[in-house]
C-alpha cells in the first residue's frame, strides 16, 4: 500500500469491490465510507489532496465490511433521516428514506391541526431508532409526541436519538400501548413489521442478517401487525382523527383493506413512494 493515494482512486476502487458483491449503491457507499474515515463530508471529498497510509487502511477494512452486506448506516454509525441525524446500530431497524414519506405526511397533519389553532398529538408506533418521532417533534415543535418500542435493544437507540426532544418514550407492545390516550390522538403513525415469513430468503442481506427479526417479519401474509394497529389506532384516535402506515410494495391493496373491511374507517387511501411503488396507507376514523 503506498504512501498515499488519491481519494478519487480509492472511491472508484472500491466501488468495484462494492458493485461486485451486490451493493447498490457502490459509488455512493464506497464515497461515504471514505468520508467517514476522514472527517468530512462526501461533497467536500474532492478537496481532499491524498490519503495516508493508516486511514487506507482504515477505509479498506470499512469497504470489506460493506461488500459483506453489513450495513452502511451500522459502519458510519448514523442514518439521515429528513432534517434529522439517528445514532444506529446492531439492534435497530435502519430507518429508510421510504420512510420519511409517511412522517412528511403525519408533519403536514400536525401542521394542519396547528393552523386550526389546535395542539396536536401524535403517536409513533413501534418507533424502532425514534426517526418518525423525532422528525416530527422536530419539524412540529408545539406537537405533543408519544412513541412506544418493545425492544429493549432497540429502545436504548431511541433513547439516545429522543434525549432532549420532549418526545414521550416508553417501552411496550403497541396492542396495549398509551391507555391513557385512548379517544385524544389526533395523528397516529406506524412503520410495522411487515414482510411475509415465506419472502425471508429473498430480503435483502442488510436487513435480514441485520436488522432485527421483530422489526421486519410478521406473520405468513405479513399482516399480522397491520391487523393489529388497525385497532389500536381505532382506541387511540379521535374522531376524525389520521392513521399512516408503511407496508410492503405488494401490499397496496391488502393493507388498505385491512382497515376498508371494518367499516369504521374513511377515505382510506393508498400512497406511492418516489420510485412510484405502493408504499403506505392512510385512514380517517369515522365513528
Amino acid at each position: 500500500m503506498s504512501a498515499a493515494a488519491d481519494p478519487r482512486t480509492l472511491v472508484r476502487t472500491a466501488a468495484r469491490t462494492l458493485a461486485a458483491a451486490g451493493v447498490a449503491s457502490p459509488e455512493h457507499d464506497a464515497a461515504e465510507l471514505l468520508a467517514h474515515v476522514l472527517g468530512t463530508s462526501r461533497s467536500r471529498l474532492a478537496l481532499v489532496a491524498d490519503v495516508d497510509q493508516g486511514r487506507q487502511r482504515e477505509y479498506a477494512a470499512l469497504v470489506a465490511r460493506r461488500a459483506a452486506r453489513e450495513p452502511l448506516q451500522h459502519l458510519v454509525g448514523t442514518a439521515a433521516f429528513r432534517y434529522v441525524e439517528l445514532a444506529v446500530g446492531p439492534g435497530v431497524f435502519t430507518p429508510r428514506p421510504e420512510t420519511e414519506l409517511l412522517a412528511g405526511w403525519g408533519i403536514d397533519r400536525a401542521r394542519e391541526l396547528l393552523a386550526a389553532g389546535r395542539t396536536p398529538r401524535v403517536v409513533d408506533l413501534c418507533t424502532g431508532s425514534g426517526a418518525i418521532a423525532l422528525a416530527v417533534a422536530t419539524e412540529v415543535p408545539d406537537a405533543h409526541v408519544h412513541a412506544v418500542e418493545l425492544s429493549e435493544d432497540a429502545l436504548a437507540w431511541a433513547e439516545r436519538n429522543l434525549a432532549g426532544s420532549g418526545v414521550d418514550l416508553r417501552q411496550g407492545d403497541m396492542a396495549d400501548a398509551f391507555p391513557d390516550l385512548d379517544g385524544t390522538v389526533d395523528v397516529v403513525l406506524c412503520n410495522p413489521p411487515y414482510i411475509p415469513l415465506e419472502a425471508y430468503e429473498s430480503v435483502e442481506p442488510e436487513a435480514r442478517d441485520h436488522d432485527p427479526e421483530l422489526a421486519l417479519f410478521s406473520g405468513e401474509d405479513g399482516l399480522v401487525a397491520m391487523r393489529v394497529l388497525e385497532q389500536v389506532a381505532a382506541r387511540l384516535l379521535r374522531t376524525g382523527g389520521h392513521v399512516g402506515a408503511e407496508h410492503a410494495d405488494l401490499q397496496g391493496e391488502l393493507a388498505p383493506a385491512v382497515f376498508g373491511s371494518t367499516g369504521r374507517w374513511a377515505d382510506v387511501r393508498d400512497h406511492q413512494d418516489l420510485a412510484g411503488r405502493a408504499r403506505y396507507l392512510t385512514a380517517r376514523l369515522a365513528r
